[in-house]
Protein backbone atom coordinates (compact mmCIF):
# COMPACT_ATOMS: atom_id res chain seq x y z
CA UNK A 1 0.00 0.00 0.00
CA UNK A 2 1.19 3.56 -0.64
CA UNK A 3 0.92 6.39 1.89
CA UNK A 4 -2.60 7.19 0.68
CA UNK A 5 -3.83 3.65 1.31
CA UNK A 6 -4.04 2.72 -2.36
CA UNK A 7 -2.86 -0.71 -3.51
CA UNK A 8 0.35 -0.82 -5.54
CA UNK A 9 0.04 -3.38 -8.31
CA UNK A 10 3.47 -3.62 -9.97
CA UNK A 11 5.73 -3.19 -6.96
CA UNK A 12 9.19 -4.15 -8.20
CA UNK A 13 10.92 -4.67 -11.51
CA UNK A 14 14.33 -6.32 -11.37
CA UNK A 15 16.52 -6.59 -14.47
CA UNK A 16 19.86 -8.39 -14.80
CA UNK A 17 22.10 -8.39 -17.90
CA UNK A 18 19.36 -7.39 -20.30
CA UNK A 19 20.34 -5.34 -23.39
CA UNK A 20 22.50 -2.52 -22.01
CA UNK A 21 21.23 -2.90 -18.44
CA UNK A 22 23.65 -4.73 -16.19
CA UNK A 23 21.65 -4.48 -12.97
CA UNK A 24 18.48 -2.62 -12.11
CA UNK A 25 16.05 -2.89 -9.20
CA UNK A 26 13.18 -0.49 -9.68
CA UNK A 27 10.53 0.02 -7.01
CA UNK A 28 7.25 1.35 -8.40
CA UNK A 29 4.39 3.20 -6.78
CA UNK A 30 0.70 3.82 -7.30
CA UNK A 31 -0.52 6.69 -9.46
CA UNK A 32 1.09 8.04 -12.61
CA UNK A 33 4.79 7.34 -13.05
CA UNK A 34 6.42 9.13 -15.97
CA UNK A 35 9.58 7.88 -17.65
CA UNK A 36 11.75 10.31 -19.58
CA UNK A 37 15.28 10.61 -20.87
CA UNK A 38 17.28 11.63 -23.88
CA UNK A 39 16.69 9.94 -27.21
CA UNK A 40 18.55 6.63 -27.36
CA UNK A 41 18.96 6.38 -23.59
CA UNK A 42 16.84 3.24 -23.52
CA UNK A 43 13.53 4.41 -22.11
CA UNK A 44 11.68 1.50 -23.68
CA UNK A 45 14.10 -1.09 -22.29
CA UNK A 46 12.21 -1.15 -19.01
CA UNK A 47 8.94 -1.82 -20.83
CA UNK A 48 10.51 -4.41 -23.13
CA UNK A 49 11.92 -6.24 -20.11
CA UNK A 50 8.53 -6.15 -18.40
CA UNK A 51 6.99 -7.53 -21.58
CA UNK A 52 9.37 -10.50 -21.43
CA UNK A 53 8.37 -11.17 -17.84
CA UNK A 54 4.74 -11.11 -19.03
CA UNK A 55 5.40 -13.72 -21.73
CA UNK A 56 6.55 -11.83 -24.84
CA UNK A 57 8.77 -13.68 -27.30
CA UNK A 58 12.47 -13.45 -26.55
CA UNK A 59 15.62 -13.29 -28.68
CA UNK A 60 19.11 -14.40 -27.74
CA UNK A 61 20.61 -11.01 -28.67
CA UNK A 62 18.74 -9.41 -25.77
CA UNK A 63 21.33 -10.87 -23.36
CA UNK A 64 23.94 -8.30 -22.37
CA UNK A 65 27.24 -8.67 -24.22
CA UNK A 66 29.63 -11.04 -22.45
CA UNK A 67 26.95 -12.61 -20.22
CA UNK A 68 25.49 -16.10 -20.45
CA UNK A 69 21.93 -15.18 -19.47
CA UNK A 70 19.51 -12.34 -18.74
CA UNK A 71 17.00 -12.42 -15.92
CA UNK A 72 13.91 -10.29 -15.39
CA UNK A 73 11.59 -10.41 -12.39
CA UNK A 74 8.35 -8.50 -11.88
CA UNK A 75 6.58 -8.53 -8.52
CA UNK A 76 2.87 -7.69 -8.21
CA UNK A 77 0.56 -7.07 -5.31
CA UNK A 78 -2.58 -9.04 -6.22
CA UNK A 79 -4.30 -8.80 -2.84
CA UNK A 80 -7.09 -6.66 -4.32
CA UNK A 81 -7.28 -8.48 -7.70
CA UNK A 82 -9.92 -11.18 -7.29
CA UNK A 83 -9.66 -12.43 -10.88
CA UNK A 84 -5.88 -12.79 -10.73
CA UNK A 85 -6.06 -14.51 -7.34
CA UNK A 86 -8.68 -16.91 -8.67
CA UNK A 87 -6.46 -17.74 -11.65
CA UNK A 88 -3.46 -18.36 -9.38
CA UNK A 89 -5.56 -20.54 -7.08
CA UNK A 90 -6.83 -22.58 -10.02
CA UNK A 91 -3.23 -23.18 -11.14
CA UNK A 92 -2.14 -23.85 -7.52
CA UNK A 93 0.29 -20.90 -7.68
CA UNK A 94 -0.97 -18.80 -4.76
CA UNK A 95 1.52 -16.82 -2.63
CA UNK A 96 -0.31 -14.77 0.04
CA UNK A 97 -1.41 -11.86 -2.13
CA UNK A 98 1.91 -11.52 -3.93
CA UNK A 99 2.90 -12.76 -7.35
CA UNK A 100 6.34 -12.91 -8.93
CA UNK A 101 6.88 -13.43 -12.65
CA UNK A 102 10.44 -14.36 -13.57
CA UNK A 103 12.00 -14.94 -16.98
CA UNK A 104 15.48 -16.34 -17.62
CA UNK A 105 16.87 -16.04 -21.16
CA UNK A 106 20.09 -17.83 -22.14
CA UNK A 107 22.56 -16.49 -24.67
CA UNK A 108 21.85 -19.57 -26.83
CA UNK A 109 18.21 -18.47 -27.24
CA UNK A 110 16.54 -20.76 -24.73
CA UNK A 111 14.30 -19.27 -22.09
CA UNK A 112 12.42 -20.37 -18.99
CA UNK A 113 9.53 -18.70 -17.21
CA UNK A 114 8.36 -18.97 -13.62
CA UNK A 115 5.33 -17.91 -11.59
CA UNK A 116 5.97 -17.75 -7.85
CA UNK A 117 9.08 -19.86 -8.31
CA UNK A 118 7.42 -22.66 -10.27
CA UNK A 119 8.33 -23.35 -13.93
CA UNK A 120 5.36 -22.34 -16.07
CA UNK A 121 4.61 -22.44 -19.83
CA UNK A 122 4.62 -19.06 -21.58
CA UNK A 123 0.96 -19.49 -22.56
CA UNK A 124 -0.01 -19.49 -18.90
CA UNK A 125 2.29 -16.55 -18.16
CA UNK A 126 0.53 -14.58 -20.91
CA UNK A 127 -2.89 -15.51 -19.50
CA UNK A 128 -1.94 -14.14 -16.11
CA UNK A 129 -0.16 -11.14 -17.62
CA UNK A 130 -3.35 -10.01 -19.34
CA UNK A 131 -4.98 -9.78 -15.92
CA UNK A 132 -2.14 -7.64 -14.54
CA UNK A 133 -0.86 -5.23 -17.21
CA UNK A 134 -2.34 -3.51 -20.26
CA UNK A 135 0.22 -1.94 -22.63
CA UNK A 136 -0.77 0.87 -25.00
CA UNK A 137 2.02 1.21 -27.54
CA UNK A 138 3.17 4.21 -29.56
CA UNK A 139 2.03 2.46 -32.74
CA UNK A 140 -1.51 1.93 -31.47
CA UNK A 141 -2.86 4.35 -34.07
CA UNK A 142 -1.68 2.03 -36.85
CA UNK A 143 -3.91 -0.71 -35.49
CA UNK A 144 -6.84 1.69 -35.60
CA UNK A 145 -6.89 1.31 -39.39
CA UNK A 146 -7.99 -2.34 -38.99
CA UNK A 147 -11.67 -3.11 -38.47
CA UNK A 148 -10.89 -6.24 -36.46
CA UNK A 149 -9.21 -4.02 -33.88
CA UNK A 150 -12.29 -1.77 -33.79
CA UNK A 151 -14.46 -4.76 -32.85
CA UNK A 152 -12.00 -5.89 -30.17
CA UNK A 153 -11.85 -2.41 -28.62
CA UNK A 154 -15.63 -2.10 -28.57
CA UNK A 155 -16.10 -5.51 -26.92
CA UNK A 156 -13.45 -4.72 -24.33
CA UNK A 157 -15.04 -1.35 -23.65
CA UNK A 158 -18.41 -3.04 -23.21
CA UNK A 159 -16.86 -5.65 -20.92
CA UNK A 160 -18.21 -8.39 -23.18
CA UNK A 161 -15.09 -10.41 -23.91
CA UNK A 162 -16.68 -13.50 -22.35
CA UNK A 163 -19.88 -13.33 -24.41
CA UNK A 164 -17.77 -12.62 -27.51
CA UNK A 165 -15.92 -15.85 -26.77
CA UNK A 166 -19.26 -17.65 -26.35
CA UNK A 167 -20.27 -16.37 -29.79
CA UNK A 168 -17.05 -17.72 -31.29
CA UNK A 169 -17.57 -21.13 -29.68
CA UNK A 170 -21.25 -21.27 -30.70
CA UNK A 171 -20.40 -20.33 -34.29
CA UNK A 172 -17.68 -22.95 -34.65
CA UNK A 173 -19.97 -25.62 -33.18
CA UNK A 174 -22.78 -24.66 -35.57
CA UNK A 175 -20.46 -24.69 -38.60
CA UNK A 176 -18.88 -28.02 -37.62
CA UNK A 177 -22.29 -29.68 -37.27
CA UNK A 178 -23.55 -28.04 -40.47
CA UNK A 179 -20.52 -29.35 -42.38
CA UNK A 180 -21.20 -32.86 -41.09
CA UNK A 181 -24.83 -32.55 -42.15
CA UNK A 182 -23.84 -31.36 -45.62
CA UNK A 183 -21.51 -34.31 -46.07
CA UNK A 184 -24.19 -36.77 -44.99
CA UNK A 185 -26.78 -35.11 -47.22
CA UNK A 186 -24.46 -35.32 -50.23
CA UNK A 187 -24.25 -39.06 -49.62
CA UNK A 188 -28.05 -39.45 -49.51
CA UNK A 189 -28.48 -40.58 -53.15
CA UNK A 190 -25.94 -43.35 -52.79
CA UNK A 191 -27.43 -44.14 -49.40
CA UNK A 192 -30.97 -44.45 -50.84
CA UNK A 193 -29.80 -46.64 -53.72
CA UNK A 194 -28.10 -48.98 -51.29
CA UNK A 195 -31.22 -49.16 -49.13
CA UNK A 196 -33.31 -50.07 -52.20
CA UNK A 197 -30.88 -52.76 -53.29
CA UNK A 198 -30.66 -54.28 -49.83
CA UNK A 199 -34.43 -54.23 -49.43
CA UNK A 200 -34.84 -56.10 -52.74
CA UNK A 201 -32.15 -58.66 -51.90
CA UNK A 202 -33.56 -59.28 -48.43
CA UNK A 203 -37.11 -59.64 -49.79
CA UNK A 204 -35.85 -62.24 -52.29
CA UNK A 205 -34.09 -64.19 -49.55
CA UNK A 206 -37.15 -63.86 -47.31
CA UNK A 207 -39.27 -65.39 -50.07
CA UNK A 208 -36.71 -68.17 -50.53
CA UNK A 209 -37.06 -68.90 -46.81
CA UNK A 210 -34.02 -71.14 -46.63
CA UNK A 211 -33.68 -72.49 -43.13
CA UNK A 212 -30.48 -73.65 -41.47
CA UNK A 213 -29.60 -77.23 -42.56
CA UNK A 214 -32.31 -77.41 -45.21
CA UNK A 215 -29.86 -77.47 -48.11
CA UNK A 216 -28.13 -80.62 -46.86
CA UNK A 217 -31.49 -82.29 -46.28
CA UNK A 218 -32.69 -81.43 -49.79
CA UNK A 219 -29.49 -82.61 -51.40
CA UNK A 220 -29.77 -85.93 -49.54
CA UNK A 221 -33.45 -86.32 -50.45
CA UNK A 222 -32.69 -85.51 -54.09
CA UNK A 223 -30.01 -88.23 -54.22
CA UNK A 224 -32.45 -90.79 -52.75
CA UNK A 225 -35.30 -89.87 -55.08
CA UNK A 226 -33.02 -89.89 -58.11
CA UNK A 227 -31.81 -93.44 -57.26
CA UNK A 228 -34.98 -94.85 -55.65
CA UNK A 229 -35.38 -97.79 -58.10
CA UNK A 230 -31.82 -98.97 -57.69
CA UNK A 231 -31.93 -98.51 -53.91
CA UNK A 232 -35.13 -100.56 -53.57
CA UNK A 233 -33.84 -103.39 -55.83
CA UNK A 234 -30.52 -103.69 -54.09
CA UNK A 235 -32.13 -103.32 -50.68
CA UNK A 236 -34.50 -106.20 -51.20
CA UNK A 237 -31.62 -108.34 -52.42
CA UNK A 238 -29.83 -107.57 -49.15
CA UNK A 239 -32.90 -108.57 -47.14
CA UNK A 240 -33.16 -111.83 -49.04
CA UNK A 241 -29.54 -112.65 -48.38
CA UNK A 242 -29.67 -111.77 -44.71
CA UNK A 243 -33.04 -112.94 -43.48
CA UNK A 244 -35.91 -113.09 -45.94
CA UNK A 245 -34.98 -116.00 -48.25
CA UNK A 246 -37.95 -118.27 -49.13
CA UNK A 247 -37.99 -121.93 -50.16
CA UNK A 248 -34.79 -123.85 -50.27
CA UNK A 249 -32.59 -120.79 -50.48
CA UNK A 250 -30.46 -120.24 -47.49
CA UNK A 251 -29.74 -116.84 -45.94
CA UNK A 252 -27.19 -115.58 -43.49
CA UNK A 253 -29.36 -116.14 -40.43
CA UNK A 254 -30.22 -119.76 -41.33
CA UNK A 255 -26.60 -120.56 -42.00
CA UNK A 256 -25.52 -119.01 -38.70
CA UNK A 257 -28.23 -120.97 -36.86
CA UNK A 258 -26.96 -124.23 -38.44
CA UNK A 259 -23.37 -123.37 -37.37
CA UNK A 260 -24.50 -122.66 -33.82
CA UNK A 261 -26.36 -126.01 -33.72
CA UNK A 262 -23.23 -127.89 -34.78
CA UNK A 263 -21.12 -126.19 -32.10
CA UNK A 264 -23.72 -126.95 -29.47
CA UNK A 265 -23.60 -130.68 -30.44
CA UNK A 266 -19.94 -130.86 -29.61
CA UNK A 267 -20.74 -129.64 -26.12
CA UNK A 268 -18.12 -130.46 -23.56
CA UNK A 269 -16.08 -132.41 -26.03
CA UNK A 270 -14.47 -129.21 -27.34
CA UNK A 271 -14.50 -126.54 -24.62
CA UNK A 272 -11.94 -124.49 -26.51
CA UNK A 273 -14.62 -123.63 -29.10
CA UNK A 274 -16.80 -121.83 -26.55
CA UNK A 275 -15.46 -118.45 -27.64
CA UNK A 276 -16.22 -119.29 -31.27
CA UNK A 277 -19.80 -120.09 -30.25
CA UNK A 278 -20.13 -116.71 -28.58
CA UNK A 279 -18.82 -114.95 -31.65
CA UNK A 280 -21.37 -116.77 -33.85
CA UNK A 281 -24.14 -115.69 -31.44
CA UNK A 282 -22.96 -112.07 -31.65
CA UNK A 283 -22.84 -112.26 -35.46
CA UNK A 284 -26.38 -113.59 -35.46
CA UNK A 285 -27.54 -110.57 -33.43
CA UNK A 286 -25.62 -108.08 -35.66
CA UNK A 287 -27.16 -109.50 -38.86
CA UNK A 288 -30.64 -109.35 -37.35
CA UNK A 289 -30.14 -105.65 -36.44
CA UNK A 290 -28.66 -104.91 -39.84
CA UNK A 291 -31.62 -106.51 -41.53
CA UNK A 292 -34.05 -104.43 -39.47
CA UNK A 293 -32.14 -101.20 -40.38
CA UNK A 294 -32.29 -102.06 -44.09
CA UNK A 295 -36.00 -102.83 -43.90
CA UNK A 296 -36.71 -99.60 -42.01
CA UNK A 297 -34.79 -97.53 -44.57
CA UNK A 298 -36.50 -99.22 -47.51
CA UNK A 299 -39.89 -98.46 -45.97
CA UNK A 300 -39.11 -94.75 -46.43
CA UNK A 301 -37.93 -95.06 -50.02
CA UNK A 302 -40.43 -94.68 -52.79
CA UNK A 303 -40.33 -93.88 -56.43
CA UNK A 304 -42.00 -90.42 -56.50
CA UNK A 305 -41.33 -88.36 -59.65
CA UNK A 306 -43.52 -85.45 -58.45
CA UNK A 307 -41.59 -85.07 -55.20
CA UNK A 308 -38.31 -85.46 -57.02
CA UNK A 309 -39.25 -82.58 -59.33
CA UNK A 310 -40.23 -80.40 -56.36
CA UNK A 311 -36.92 -81.03 -54.62
CA UNK A 312 -34.89 -80.37 -57.75
CA UNK A 313 -36.77 -77.12 -58.43
CA UNK A 314 -36.18 -76.02 -54.83
CA UNK A 315 -32.47 -76.77 -55.12
CA UNK A 316 -32.31 -74.96 -58.44
CA UNK A 317 -33.79 -71.80 -56.84
CA UNK A 318 -31.28 -71.97 -54.00
CA UNK A 319 -28.32 -72.46 -56.37
CA UNK A 320 -29.49 -69.63 -58.66
CA UNK A 321 -29.67 -67.08 -55.84
CA UNK A 322 -26.28 -68.22 -54.48
CA UNK A 323 -24.71 -67.73 -57.93
CA UNK A 324 -26.29 -64.27 -58.19
CA UNK A 325 -24.51 -63.24 -54.98
CA UNK A 326 -21.37 -65.16 -55.91
CA UNK A 327 -21.32 -67.25 -52.77
CA UNK A 328 -21.70 -70.92 -51.96
CA UNK A 329 -25.27 -72.07 -51.44
CA UNK A 330 -24.58 -73.15 -47.85
CA UNK A 331 -23.51 -69.55 -47.05
CA UNK A 332 -26.93 -68.07 -47.90
CA UNK A 333 -28.39 -68.04 -44.35
CA UNK A 334 -25.38 -66.16 -42.95
CA UNK A 335 -25.41 -63.82 -45.96
CA UNK A 336 -29.11 -63.16 -45.37
CA UNK A 337 -28.40 -62.12 -41.77
CA UNK A 338 -25.55 -59.84 -42.84
CA UNK A 339 -27.80 -57.99 -45.33
CA UNK A 340 -30.44 -57.51 -42.65
CA UNK A 341 -27.81 -56.12 -40.26
CA UNK A 342 -26.53 -53.68 -42.91
CA UNK A 343 -30.03 -52.47 -43.73
CA UNK A 344 -30.74 -51.97 -40.05
CA UNK A 345 -27.54 -49.93 -39.77
CA UNK A 346 -28.59 -47.75 -42.70
CA UNK A 347 -31.95 -47.12 -41.08
CA UNK A 348 -30.07 -46.10 -37.95
CA UNK A 349 -28.05 -43.71 -40.16
CA UNK A 350 -31.34 -42.13 -41.22
CA UNK A 351 -32.20 -41.65 -37.57
CA UNK A 352 -28.76 -40.17 -36.95
CA UNK A 353 -29.24 -37.81 -39.91
CA UNK A 354 -32.51 -36.58 -38.43
CA UNK A 355 -30.81 -36.16 -35.06
CA UNK A 356 -27.97 -34.22 -36.70
CA UNK A 357 -30.48 -31.96 -38.45
CA UNK A 358 -32.03 -31.21 -35.06
CA UNK A 359 -28.58 -30.51 -33.58
CA UNK A 360 -27.73 -28.13 -36.43
CA UNK A 361 -30.98 -26.21 -35.90
CA UNK A 362 -30.34 -26.06 -32.17
CA UNK A 363 -26.71 -24.91 -32.65
CA UNK A 364 -27.84 -22.26 -35.14
CA UNK A 365 -30.45 -20.97 -32.71
CA UNK A 366 -27.89 -20.94 -29.90
CA UNK A 367 -25.47 -18.93 -32.05
CA UNK A 368 -28.15 -16.44 -33.06
CA UNK A 369 -29.17 -16.12 -29.42
CA UNK A 370 -25.75 -15.27 -28.00
CA UNK A 371 -24.77 -13.26 -31.08
CA UNK A 372 -28.00 -11.28 -30.80
CA UNK A 373 -27.27 -10.60 -27.16
CA UNK A 374 -23.77 -9.41 -28.12
CA UNK A 375 -25.25 -7.19 -30.83
CA UNK A 376 -27.53 -5.44 -28.34
CA UNK A 377 -24.63 -4.88 -25.97
CA UNK A 378 -22.46 -3.58 -28.80
CA UNK A 379 -25.13 -1.12 -29.87
CA UNK A 380 -25.44 0.29 -26.38
CA UNK A 381 -21.66 0.40 -25.90
CA UNK A 382 -21.16 1.96 -29.36
CA UNK A 383 -23.32 4.93 -28.41
CA UNK A 384 -21.49 5.42 -25.13
CA UNK A 385 -18.04 4.99 -26.70
CA UNK A 386 -18.88 7.47 -29.47
CA UNK A 387 -19.90 10.13 -26.95
CA UNK A 388 -16.94 9.49 -24.66
CA UNK A 389 -14.38 9.65 -27.49
CA UNK A 390 -16.07 12.77 -28.87
CA UNK A 391 -15.63 14.42 -25.49
CA UNK A 392 -11.95 13.46 -25.34
CA UNK A 393 -11.36 14.65 -28.92
CA UNK A 394 -12.82 18.01 -28.08
CA UNK A 395 -10.53 18.29 -25.06
CA UNK A 396 -7.62 17.37 -27.34
CA UNK A 397 -8.33 20.31 -29.64
CA UNK A 398 -10.45 18.60 -32.31
CA UNK A 399 -13.50 20.71 -31.48
CA UNK A 400 -15.39 20.04 -34.71
CA UNK A 401 -14.65 16.33 -34.80
CA UNK A 402 -17.37 13.77 -34.47
CA UNK A 403 -16.48 10.15 -33.75
CA UNK A 404 -18.93 7.34 -34.48
CA UNK A 405 -18.95 3.59 -33.98
CA UNK A 406 -20.83 2.14 -36.92
CA UNK A 407 -22.44 -1.30 -36.68
CA UNK A 408 -23.38 -2.73 -40.09
CA UNK A 409 -25.45 -5.94 -39.94
CA UNK A 410 -24.29 -8.81 -42.10
CA UNK A 411 -26.68 -10.72 -44.30
CA UNK A 412 -27.14 -14.27 -43.04
CA UNK A 413 -24.58 -15.71 -45.47
CA UNK A 414 -21.82 -13.62 -43.83
CA UNK A 415 -22.49 -14.51 -40.19
CA UNK A 416 -19.19 -15.44 -38.61
CA UNK A 417 -17.40 -16.18 -35.36
CA UNK A 418 -17.28 -12.45 -34.53
CA UNK A 419 -21.02 -11.92 -34.59
CA UNK A 420 -23.82 -10.57 -36.74
CA UNK A 421 -22.35 -7.20 -37.69
CA UNK A 422 -19.24 -5.41 -38.83
CA UNK A 423 -17.79 -2.88 -36.41
CA UNK A 424 -16.04 0.18 -37.84
CA UNK A 425 -14.83 3.45 -36.32
CA UNK A 426 -15.73 6.51 -38.39
CA UNK A 427 -14.66 10.13 -38.00
CA UNK A 428 -15.88 13.45 -39.27
CA UNK A 429 -13.04 15.91 -38.74
CA UNK A 430 -15.03 19.02 -39.76
CA UNK A 431 -18.60 20.19 -39.41
CA UNK A 432 -20.85 19.31 -42.29
CA UNK A 433 -18.71 16.42 -43.42
CA UNK A 434 -20.13 12.89 -43.25
CA UNK A 435 -18.33 10.43 -41.00
CA UNK A 436 -15.95 8.27 -43.00
CA UNK A 437 -13.36 5.55 -42.34
CA UNK A 438 -10.36 6.71 -40.30
CA UNK A 439 -7.88 5.80 -43.05
CA UNK A 440 -9.71 8.00 -45.55
CA UNK A 441 -10.14 11.08 -43.37
CA UNK A 442 -7.67 11.44 -40.52
CA UNK A 443 -4.21 12.90 -41.02
CA UNK A 444 -1.23 11.51 -39.10
CA UNK A 445 -1.58 14.04 -36.29
CA UNK A 446 -5.32 13.61 -36.09
CA UNK A 447 -4.98 9.84 -36.03
CA UNK A 448 -2.59 10.12 -33.07
CA UNK A 449 -5.14 12.21 -31.16
CA UNK A 450 -7.99 9.85 -32.05
CA UNK A 451 -5.89 6.91 -30.93
CA UNK A 452 -5.02 8.61 -27.66
CA UNK A 453 -8.66 9.57 -27.03
CA UNK A 454 -9.79 5.98 -27.57
CA UNK A 455 -7.01 4.60 -25.38
CA UNK A 456 -7.86 6.99 -22.55
CA UNK A 457 -11.57 6.16 -22.76
CA UNK A 458 -11.08 2.41 -22.93
CA UNK A 459 -8.50 2.53 -20.12
CA UNK A 460 -11.14 4.06 -17.85
CA UNK A 461 -13.22 0.90 -18.10
CA UNK A 462 -10.28 -1.49 -18.04
CA UNK A 463 -10.18 -3.99 -15.18
CA UNK A 464 -6.41 -4.28 -15.58
CA UNK A 465 -4.72 -2.56 -12.61
CA UNK A 466 -1.49 -1.47 -14.33
CA UNK A 467 -1.69 0.55 -17.57
CA UNK A 468 1.40 1.37 -19.60
CA UNK A 469 1.47 4.14 -22.22
CA UNK A 470 4.57 3.99 -24.40
CA UNK A 471 5.03 7.36 -26.14
CA UNK A 472 1.34 7.60 -27.05
CA UNK A 473 1.69 11.40 -27.08
CA UNK A 474 3.83 11.38 -30.25
CA UNK A 475 2.71 14.09 -32.67
CA UNK A 476 1.10 16.43 -30.14
CA UNK A 477 2.41 19.25 -27.99
CA UNK A 478 1.61 22.51 -26.23
CA UNK A 479 -1.78 22.83 -24.61
CA UNK A 480 -2.95 19.53 -26.05
CA UNK A 481 -0.03 17.73 -24.45
CA UNK A 482 -1.01 19.32 -21.15
CA UNK A 483 -4.53 17.93 -21.57
CA UNK A 484 -3.08 14.50 -22.27
CA UNK A 485 -1.00 14.74 -19.12
CA UNK A 486 -4.03 15.65 -17.03
CA UNK A 487 -6.02 12.77 -18.53
CA UNK A 488 -3.29 10.29 -17.66
CA UNK A 489 -2.96 11.73 -14.16
CA UNK A 490 -6.72 11.28 -13.68
CA UNK A 491 -6.34 7.64 -14.72
CA UNK A 492 -3.56 7.41 -12.17
CA UNK A 493 -6.05 8.14 -9.42
CA UNK A 494 -7.74 4.77 -10.01
CA UNK A 495 -4.94 2.69 -11.52
CA UNK A 496 -1.18 2.41 -11.70
CA UNK A 497 0.04 4.30 -14.79
CA UNK A 498 3.49 4.07 -16.39
CA UNK A 499 4.01 6.58 -19.15
CA UNK A 500 7.08 6.93 -21.37
CA UNK A 501 7.01 10.45 -22.76
CA UNK A 502 8.96 13.20 -24.52
CA UNK A 503 6.46 15.89 -23.60
CA UNK A 504 7.24 18.14 -20.59
CA UNK A 505 3.52 18.90 -20.23
CA UNK A 506 2.87 15.17 -19.74
CA UNK A 507 5.94 14.57 -17.58
CA UNK A 508 4.98 17.37 -15.20
CA UNK A 509 1.67 15.66 -14.44
CA UNK A 510 3.22 12.50 -13.01
CA UNK A 511 2.94 11.56 -9.37
CA UNK A 512 6.55 10.39 -9.62
CA UNK A 513 9.24 10.63 -12.27
CA UNK A 514 11.84 8.12 -13.50
CA UNK A 515 14.82 9.34 -15.49
CA UNK A 516 16.61 7.02 -17.95
CA UNK A 517 20.23 7.66 -18.82
CA UNK A 518 23.16 5.73 -20.16
CA UNK A 519 26.87 5.98 -19.65
CA UNK A 520 29.90 4.25 -21.06
CA UNK A 521 32.78 2.72 -19.17
CA UNK A 522 35.50 1.41 -21.38
CA UNK A 523 33.90 -0.51 -24.22
CA UNK A 524 30.62 -1.19 -22.40
CA UNK A 525 27.50 0.98 -22.29
CA UNK A 526 24.86 0.63 -19.62
CA UNK A 527 21.46 2.09 -18.92
CA UNK A 528 20.32 3.26 -15.53
CA UNK A 529 16.99 4.49 -14.21
CA UNK A 530 16.73 6.87 -11.28
CA UNK A 531 13.86 8.18 -9.20
CA UNK A 532 13.98 11.96 -9.46
CA UNK A 533 13.61 14.18 -6.46
CA UNK A 534 11.44 17.27 -6.77
CA UNK A 535 14.38 19.50 -7.65
CA UNK A 536 15.75 17.06 -10.18
CA UNK A 537 12.30 16.83 -11.72
CA UNK A 538 12.43 20.61 -12.22
CA UNK A 539 15.68 20.28 -14.14
CA UNK A 540 14.40 17.34 -16.23
CA UNK A 541 11.17 19.13 -17.18
CA UNK A 542 13.27 22.23 -18.00
CA UNK A 543 15.51 20.08 -20.21
CA UNK A 544 12.46 18.70 -21.96
CA UNK A 545 11.22 22.27 -22.46
CA UNK A 546 14.40 23.85 -23.72
CA UNK A 547 16.86 21.18 -24.80
CA UNK A 548 20.44 20.93 -23.58
CA UNK A 549 20.82 24.56 -22.47
CA UNK A 550 18.73 25.02 -19.34
CA UNK A 551 17.95 28.66 -18.56
CA UNK A 552 16.49 30.33 -15.52
CA UNK A 553 13.35 30.93 -17.57
CA UNK A 554 12.95 27.25 -18.45
CA UNK A 555 13.57 26.29 -14.80
CA UNK A 556 10.92 28.72 -13.62
CA UNK A 557 8.53 27.47 -16.27
CA UNK A 558 9.20 23.89 -15.14
CA UNK A 559 8.50 24.79 -11.51
CA UNK A 560 5.21 26.39 -12.49
CA UNK A 561 4.18 23.31 -14.49
CA UNK A 562 4.98 20.96 -11.61
CA UNK A 563 3.27 23.23 -9.14
CA UNK A 564 0.07 23.42 -11.20
CA UNK A 565 0.03 19.65 -11.52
Amino acid sequence: MDNQGRAIMLTLLSIRNYAIVDQLDLELKHGMTVVSGETGAGKSIMLDALGLALGDRSQSDCVREGQDKAEISACFDVSSLAEARAWLAEQELEADGECQLRRVISADGRSRSFINGRPTPLTQVRELGQLLVDIHGQHEHQRLLKKDHHRTLLDEYAGQEEIAEQVRRAFHRWRRLDTELTQLTEQSEEHSARVQLLSYQIEELDQLGLREGELAELEEEQRVLANAGEILGTGHQLLNLTSDSDGDGENCLSLLSHCQHLLDSLGSQAPALQQAAEMLASAHIQIEESSREIRSYLDGVEINPERQQEVEERLSSIYDIARKHRINAEELPVFHESLQAELSGLHRSDDELEQLEREVRSAHEEYLGVAGQLSLTRQSAADKLSKAVDSQLHSLGMLAAHFAVCLTPYDSSRYNANGLEEVEFLISANKGQPARALAKVASGGELSRISLAIQVVTAQTSSTPTLIFDEVDVGIGGAIAEVVGRLLRQLGERAQILCVTHQPQVASQGHQHLFVSKDSKGELTRTRIDHLSQEKRVHEVARMLGGIDITDTSLEHAREMLKSA
